[in-house]
């Protein structure tokens, strides 16, 4: 049987993607304007509006009528569907597939993948990777639901400006930051954002972004792994990349880089850079 891999607009794919991938898009909305996500708002346009404008924007899961239809129209192409979606600790938009996927029974497989943009993403790619090595869609479904376990996502962020607009922090705590130039690493653990620590200046913040690296196990580069970074250009990231030199120089010449969404972006701002990629399994 044919395979469809669905995804959400969270896992920031490039378009176009292959053929039998579909991203359903996330809604952000700036005031009284709605966009789709990766649709009619780009990742440049969406860090264009958060920049010059005052209002910070949110985002809504997507629902489960979405995924009906979508689920509908890979049945009728024959098609099984194996869904990755965003961590279902971070938004809906996973229970939504889990709802509409009831009426699909042994032919729509939900992946929670307990991640988020280039995490998730990487989990995307994996999932074609298998359906390429000729995997069933239950197969994958079962590899994914193993192999997220290895995936680490960390990341620097420049401000905490947009953490204190969107209430996750007090404006005191970001002025104190902003004085100070603080630069806080997180990583995605167990689906939810957690706090690694603070730097202050992004020379000693690239410097324990890569310090969090070298605490797992590697990276196994015989899966996907991916850089990237918010806001209209990569002078950080390349930084970090030059930082980092030793991680990577003898295992690739180039380094996968995406930018990152509306959906994330949101709550850290431009200026942040991460990085994605499955540790060596235990198994």
């Amino acid at each position: 049987m044919k395979i469809r891999i669905i995804t959400d607009s969270a896992a920031d794919l490039p378009q176009p993607c292959r053929p039998e991938l579909t991203i359903l898009p996330m809604t952000v909305t700036f005031g009284t304007e709605q966009f789709l996500d990766g649709v009619d708002l780009t990742h440049r346009q969406f860090y264009e509006k958060l920049i010059e404008g005052d209002i910070l924007p949110t985002t809504s899961q997507i629902n489960p009528a979405q995924f009906e239809e979508a689920f509908r129209q890979a049945g009728e192409a024959g098609e099984a569907v194996v869904a990755v979606l965003l961590s279902s600790k971070l938004s809906g938009t996973c229970q939504s597939a889990c709802i509409a996927a009831q009426e699909y029974p042994g032919r729509v497989f939900v992946v929670d993948s307990e991640n988020a943009t280039l995490g998730e993403r990487i989990l995307v790619e994996r999932a074609l990777e298998l359906m390429d090595q000729g995997l069933e869609a239950a197969a994958i479904a079962n590899r994914l639901e193993a192999e997220k376990k290895d995936i680490r996502l960390v990341a620097l962020l420049d401000t905490l400006e947009y953490l204190k607009r969107g209430g996750r922090i007090s404006s005191s705590a970001a002025l104190v930051g902003g004085l100070l130039s603080i630069k806080p690493v997180v990583a995605v653990e167990r689906g939810e954002v957690v706090m690694l620590g603070r730097a202050r200046g992004s020379k000693n913040g690239n410097n324990l972004l890569v310090q969090e690296i070298q605490k797992t196990n590697g990276v196994d580069f015989g899966r996907p792994y991916l850089l990237g970074y918010t806001g209209l250009e990569d002078s950080l990231l390349q930084k970090y990349i030059a930082d980092s030199a030793a991680l990577w120089a003898e295992h690739t010449d180039v380094l996968p880089v995406g930018t990152i969404g509306g959906t994330i972006g949101t709550h850290v701002g431009p200026g942040a850079v991460g990085v994605a990629f499955f540790q060596p399994s235990d198994g």
